[in-house]
């Protein structure tokens, strides 16, 4: 099995995951359900759009490249003081550096135009927010399997 995962692009090693996230419920539910899943990553947050933008960018608090490295994957909140997902997404997708970087909307709404937009705006993929947490523990599961074992993350963008 190791050998596959490895001629897949599989990787063993964890992924730097920046969760931009303003709710403390949500932001604990989510480091919680990640710190029990079976595939460890390194949790990164940023508690608003302009915080994503300052971590990627190394600005202010976020300064140190070591303590806060580029992120192989962004999970989004849409709706967030200072600049939204949206704003978020149609910065980093058209920035020549953070493009790449693969960007999943985790939002608790339902509706078919913030599911719409996000796409439109650049979004890799949309995911509702669970209620219950342990259906939010087999989405993480699931979000591992996927981002682990079957995706492929572009080499230049890590």
């Amino acid at each position: 099995m190791a050998d596959d995962r490895k001629s897949s692009g599989a990787s063993d090693r964890p992924l730097n995951i920046l969760l931009v996230e303003d709710s403390g419920p949500d932001i604990k539910i989510t480091l919680r359900a990640f710190q029990n899943a079976r595939l460890k990553n390194n949790m990164f947050l940023a508690n608003d759009g302009q915080e994503c933008l300052d971590f990627l960018e190394h600005k202010g608090k976020f300064e140190d490249v070591d303590q806060y490295p580029r992120p192989d994957l962004i999970l989004l909140d849409i709706n967030m003081p200072r600049m939204d997902g949206f704003g978020v997404l149609k910065n980093l997708k058209s920035h020549e550096n953070f493009g790449c970087i693969p960007i999943i909307v985790l939002s608790g709404s339902k509706s078919e135009e913030d599911v719409m937009k996000s796409y439109k705006s650049g979004a890799n993929s949309f995911i509702q927010k669970p209620v219950e947490y342990e259906e939010f523990v087999e989405v993480v599961e699931a979000f591992n399997f996927y981002w682990h074992v079957l995706n492929r993350l572009p080499q230049s963008c890590r």
